[in-house]
């Protein structure tokens, strides 16, 4: 059975498109809902909506965690494995929850991930029925990429953003998660935040926009 996910929500009542953060380890939902002010004036009628991960963490116990990560908690491989699964199951119960509520459909939602979010996207959006409008990752890592080619349902438009200086998820992650997605079959569209560590750089943030304004079918010229 899923836990249900307590979320936070900016935007209006009755939005034409969502858009969901996941945030990142050892955070919360707040973490991400402050780049709604700058994103929604250029995504109108979107509504954002960051939801809180289902456990508390284990290296700060104000903030959450999807699923534990052995080589900063001391949790085990297999740990960390089974509260990844139980975690895919409470955020496609979630997202199920969230579009019917909303009364928007996989067609106009964009997921936007950070760090660990990162990581829940890639793995959750592919698998999926029906394709998001598109899935954002920044600083994170495509979890078992040599799975996703048999695994594969939707294949979603993917951005890939990283820091160049990333002292906590290497940098290398991005290529490594482009390759492994192209090889299976996604179109994947890739940023460098030069001079950047583990975190968004307004150039990212650009980057994200651009590719949202797009996927939502926004490019016209604005006022």
């Amino acid at each position: 059975m899923s836990r249900t996910l307590n979320f936070k929500r900016k935007g209006p009542d009755l939005p034409n498109r969502l858009v969901i953060f996941l945030h990142g380890y050892g955070a919360d939902g707040a973490d991400l809902l402050g780049l709604a002010d700058p994103l929604a004036p250029h995504l109108p009628g979107t509504a954002f909506v960051a939801p809180d991960a289902p456990e508390r963490s284990a290296m700060n116990p104000m903030g959450f965690q999807w699923f534990p990560i052995p080589w900063i908690d001391g949790s085990s491989p297999e740990q960390a494995a089974e509260g990844m699964g139980r975690a895919v199951d409470d955020l496609n119960a979630f997202l199920d929850r969230i579009m019917a509520e909303e009364g928007v459909g996989p067609e106009a939602t964009a997921l936007i991930g950070f760090s660990q979010g990162t990581m829940m996207s890639l793995h959750v959006a592919p698998r999926r029925r029906d394709p998001f409008a598109g899935v954002v990752g920044f600083s994170g890592r495509l979890i078992e990429p040599e799975r996703l080619a048999d695994e594969v349902v939707s294949r979603p438009p993917v951005l890939l953003v990283h820091g160049d200086q990333d002292e906590v998820v290497p940098p290398d992650s991005l290529p490594e998660a482009a390759q492994g997605l192209q090889d299976a079959g996604f179109e994947v569209y890739a940023h460098v935040s030069r001079g950047t560590g583990h975190g968004i750089a307004p150039d990212g943030l650009g980057v994200a926009l651009g590719f949202l304004r797009k996927v939502f079918g926004l490019e016209e010229p604005e006022d």
